[in-house]
This record gives structure tokens, sequence and C-alpha cells, in this order.
């Protein structure tokens, strides 16, 4: 008997016909001798609605009663499809974060998973029973509600999985499997076999919606094998797994677009050394992410200063960094939310030279400029305007020949 975990999302819960056709696939997968622990999220659009509520009675609603709020939606699905699940002779409990002893910090809105007691759920198993935990929360040491952020039940899953031994991670969605690109984008994308974790990392990082960034580090560290499937029909996804696992090696595997980038430009800075360390120094300890960086060349002493931001930090970010600028002397933070970043990742980027040439040539012959440039060992990403996203995708994609054969 093997011992499975199963994540759900918002999609596969968004009503109670949906959590029923949930419930039989997991009394299906019991029927098959396994140990269940599924993961849900809340229902689809619930924890937007949940947000605008909290929103509506205050403009700035602190985070700890926000992380209250927004919980409740995965203690709604996690009850209903316990009792679904009953109602067809499953035995079946439902945890909450804290029920399940999931021990987070204390930043709230965006905490991080430290421990989990594996023996609260393996005494439900031993019962006999399948255990559903409501995802995306935890509690901290001071008994405080807390919140994994934005797809945050992904990493519960992963953590759980991790944290109780499971033999593979089920992350059920609403698509099949992880894609070339987005189908919606290019219709050539194809759904892929296997994907490593890191190029899975990449993908997440750079804008890919299928998996969170953290649960994808999770099962990296852990080497905790992901079956990414879709919920709504029995084919077979696409599974996430240790490099020495994946069987085809492509020099790129995927191409993704995140619109979501923020270019903010410091204007005229003093060009000694510490000032780029002054500037990006306040911004880690107000816990804000910054990618692409560029540095223009000293003019007379002054210089510019540009890196990338998400959008939901922009506006943090352009406040700190005009305070930082007013102080050393530079002139006017500048934001440009008219951005995306497109990238490129495959394993084989590390031993082909002349990828990211290819790459840039691509985009130049179809009139695409490229605004800013970073790279890692497996992946380019290249900064360009928001209005060339989709031809920028669409021009990669087929130009790197990673899709299906049109008419194939």
């Amino acid at each position: 008997m093997s011992l499975i975990v199963q994540k759900y999302g918002g999609t596969s819960v968004g009503s109670t016909e949906r959590i029923r056709r949930v419930a039989e696939r997991i009394a299906r997968t019991r029927g098959e001798g396994h140990d269940v622990i599924a993961v849900v999220s809340a229902m689809s659009g619930e924890t937007d609605r949940l947000l605008e509520l909290g929103r509506e009675l205050s403009k700035r609603p602190t985070e700890r009663e926000m992380d209250v709020l927004v919980a409740s939606g995965e203690q709604v699905s996690a009850a209903l499809l316990a009792i679904a699940l009953n109602d067809r002779g499953v035995q079946t409990r439902s945890m909450l974060g804290h029920q399940a002893e999931i021990r987070t910090d204390a930043v709230h809105t965006k905490a991080r998973i430290r421990t989990i007691s594996k023996e609260r759920l393996q005494a439900v198993l031993d019962s006999g029973s399948v255990v559903v935990v409501a995802g995306f929360q935890g509690v901290d040491d001071e008994g405080n509600i807390t919140t994994l952020g934005r797809g945050g039940s992904d990493t519960s899953a992963v953590a759980i999985a991790a944290a109780i031994g499971a033999d593979m991670c089920e992350i059920y969605t609403d698509v099949e499997g992880v894609y070339t690109t987005d189908p919606n984008i290019c219709s050539t994308a194809r759904k892929m076999r296997q994907i490593s974790f890191e190029e899975m990392l990449e993908l997440s990082s750079l804008g890919a919606k299928v998996l969170q960034i953290r649960a994808v580090e999770l099962a990296m560290k852990h080497r905790m094998p992901i079956h990414v499937r879709s919920s709504f029909s029995d084919a077979e996804g696409t599974i996430v797994t240790a490099e020495e696992n994946v069987l085809e090696s492509v020099v790129v595997a995927g191409v993704t677009a995140d619109k979501k980038a923020v270019k903010v430009t410091v204007r005229d800075l003093p060009d000694y050394p510490g000032v780029v360390a002054q500037v990006f120094e306040p911004l880690a300890e107000a816990n804000i992410s910054v990618d692409m960086i560029i540095q223009n060349v000293s003019d007379q002493g002054e210089t510019d200063l540009t890196f990338t931001v998400s959008q939901e930090d922009a506006a943090r970010a352009q406040e700190l960094a005009r305070e930082l600028s007013k102080t050393l002397g530079g002139k006017d933070v500048i934001l440009d939310d008219h951005v995306a970043k497109v990238s490129i990742v495959g394993l084989g980027m590390r031993n082909h030279a002349g990828i990211a040439a290819r790459m840039f040539r691509l985009l130049a012959d179809e009139g695409v400029n490229i605004e800013a440039i970073s790279t890692s060992e497996i992946k380019t990403s290249v900064l360009v305007h928001s209005k060339y996203t989709e031809l920028a995708v669409r021009v990669l994609h087929d130009g790197f020949g990673i899709g299906d054969t049109p008419g194939a």
C-alpha cells in the first residue's frame, strides 16, 4: 500500500458537483489500496471575494485579520469534501492547519512552513480514514492563523507529502499537465511527459502558473516527485522529478511570459561605491524581491539604476526608492508597468553555445526590442514592451521547435 497526497485547486472544488467528482476520485484511489491525504484550496473565486470584503471595510486592513479572513475559504472546502466522502461511505476527517500542526513563521500573508506534525496525520491514517487538510494555512508559535501566499495550497501539499514520506504528490488543476508554453497563446504548445525540478523551478519563477515556486523548491529539496494532472480527466499529466530521472533532454524545454513585472528606474543617482547597496537593502528588509537589474554607464558622476519587481510590490518599492533617492541626492523614481518578461528555459542550455544569441535574433527579426536581459545556467529572460508579449512567446516557441507539429 502506498501513500498519496492529492491537492485539489479552486476550480476542482468550485461547486458541490465538482466536489462530488473529487470525492469519487479519492474514493477510487482509496479503493485501489492507497492511503490518501487530500489538500484543498478555497472554492474558485472565494479568496478574491473575501479579500474584497476586507478591503471594503478598510483601506489598510491588518494582515493578521486578513489571514483569519481568507483562511476560512479553505476551511469550507475541507469540510464539504469530507462531508461528500463520508456520504460515500469513505471514512474521512477534515483538519485545519493548526489541527495538522502546520507550524509557520509569523510573517502574515506570506508565511513559510517550519514544521509539520507527522504524528497527527499518521494517527488519522492509521485509523483507516482519509485525511482532508485545508491548504494555504498554518499557525505561528503564538497560535495566530497564518497563510502561505497565493498558490500556497501547492506548498501545503508538497510539505505534507515530504513530512509524512508519501510516495507521490499529485497536484490536480484545470490543465492536463505542464506545457511547453501557454496553450492559450500558442496552439502548438505540447504537454511534457516529464520535466526536471530545476526547469520547473525556473518556469514557476518566470510566470508559469501551474505550480507555486515554493512548492517546487520544497519538492526539489526533499526529492518528492509531483504529478501535475487535470481533475476533469483521467489522462496522465506531467511528472516533475529529479534531473537524472528525466528521459528526454532538450535544449529548450519551455517558453514563459510574465506580465506582472514592473520596471522601476531611479534617475541620476550619485555614482560611488555603496550606492547600489543603499538602494537595495531597504527593499530586502521590506521583503521585496528584485529581479532584473541594470545600471547605466556613469555620466559625469551620475547613473540611472533600473530594476524589476512584481506588481504587488511596485508601489512600496517606488516609495522606498524615492526616500533613498532624496537622501542620496538623486532625482525622480519612474514606474513602467507596460513591460513583460519573456523567458526560455532548458537543462540543455548548459552545454549548448549560442542559445541566447539565437533568442535575440528571433526577436529582432520580428521587430521586438529588448529592454533588459538576465540569465542563469538554464534560462535566459528578456524584458520587452507588453504589447509584444504574445508575439515574442510564439516566435521563440516556434523558433526553437519545441511544440507539436501542426496537423500531426
